[in-house]
C-alpha cells in the first residue's frame, strides 16, 4: 500500500483505539490504561518478531539501538500524557493541544517568520476548542496536552529515523518494550489495583488498536513517504479523533468547537504545503 493510504488507515484505528481506551479510565486510570495496552502490544510484537529481532539486535550499532530507547521513552510520554489530557478534555481538544507539537516543528523548519501565520491560526483554533475565557477547560488537561505535543514532535522525528534503521516490526518491537519500562512507575499501581478478567482483556482487544496497528503503520508510511505529505496528512488527525468521539463515545462538539477544529485542520495542511512549496 501507498503510504497516504497506510497513514489514513493509521489515524483512523487510532483514534477509535483512543475513544474506546477512555471508557477504562474509571477502573484503570488514565495511565494505568496506558501501561497495560503498552504492554500487550509489547509482548505481541516481541513474540512475532522472535528470533528475528534478536538477531537485528545484536548486528545493530550502539547509536541506532539508543535512538530506538529515545523513541521508546518518547513513544511512553506521548501516550501517558495524551490520556491524561483525553481524561480531562474532549478527544477532538485533546488531539488538537497534541498536533501543536509536529506543527510548531513544521513552522520551525521553513525558516520563514511569515509562515509563523499558520501556527498563529492553529492557536486561535485551540483557544476556540479550550475556551479559557469560560474556565470550561480544565488547566491541567490543557498542561498535559501541551506536553504531549512536545512528546510527538520528538516521536515524528524519531520514528523517521528508526524507520530508515530497522524495519518497522523489528523497530516498533524495541521502542514499545522500552516504552512500557518507562511507563511501568506510572501506570502499574492503578492496574494492579484496579485490573480484572473484563479490563485486561478490553486492554489487550484496544493494544491491537492502539498502539501497535497505528505506531506500526505509521513507521511503515514514513519509509515510503516525504514529510510534506505526512505533514499534510497528519493535519486530519484533530478531525478524525473528533469524529471517533461523536461516533463512539458521544462527545458532541458544539459550534465553537467544529470551527477550533477546522482551523488546526487548516493550519496543519498549510504549514505542511508551504515547506513543500520552500523546498
Amino acid at each position: 500500500m501507498p503510504g497516504p493510504a497506510l497513514l489514513l488507515v493509521a489515524m483512523a484505528v487510532l483514534h477509535t483505539g483512543g475513544a474506546l481506551a477512555t471508557e477504562l479510565f474509571g477502573s484503570l486510570g488514565p495511565a494505568g490504561t496506558t501501561w497495560l495496552r503498552l504492554s500487550f502490544a509489547a509482548v505481541m510484537l516481541l513474540a512475532f518478531t522472535g528470533r528475528s529481532l534478536w538477531r537485528v539486535v545484536r548486528t545493530a550499532s550502539r547509536a541506532d539501538l539508543l535512538a530506538t530507547c529515545l523513541l521508546g521513552a518518547v513513544s511512553a510520554g506521548m501516550m501517558l500524557l495524551f490520556s491524561e489530557a483525553a481524561a480531562r478534555l474532549p478527544l477532538g481538544t485533546a488531539t488538537a493541544l497534541e498536533f501543536l507539537g509536529p506543527l510548531a516543528v513544521a513552522v520551525a523548519a521553513s525558516r520563514r517568520p511569515r509562515e509563523l501565520a499558520w501556527l498563529g491560526l492553529a492557536a486561535s483554533g485551540v483557544l476556540l476548542l479550550t475556551s479559557p475565557w469560560g474556565g470550561a477547560a480544565s488547566l491541567a488537561g490543557v498542561l498535559f496536552g501541551l506536553g504531549s505535543a512536545a512528546c510527538w514532535a520528538l516521536y515524528v522525528i524519531g520514528t523517521a529515523h528508526v524507520g530508515s534503521r530497522f524495519s518497522a516490526q523489528h523497530g516498533l518491537a524495541i521502542s514499545l518494550a522500552v516504552a512500557t519500562v518507562v511507563a511501568a512507575p506510572f501506570g502499574a499501581p492503578g492496574v494492579v489495583t484496579g485490573v480484572t478478567w473484563e479490563t485486561a482483556a478490553a486492554a489487550a482487544g484496544i493494544a491491537v488498536l492502539m498502539p501497535l496497528v497505528p505506531f506500526l503503520l505509521e513507521m511503515m508510511a514514513l519509509q515510503r513517504m516525504g514529510k510534506t505529505a505526512y505533514g499534510t496528512l497528519a493535519g486530519l488527525e484533530p478531525a478524525v479523533s473528533m469524529l471517533a468521539g461523536v461516533v463512539l463515545i458521544a462527545q458532541t462538539p458544539d459550534l465553537q468547537q467544529l470551527a477550533g477544529t477546522v482551523l488546526v485542520v487548516v493550519a496543519g495542511i498549510g504549514a505542511a504545503r508551504a515547506d513543500a512549496s520552500r523546498a
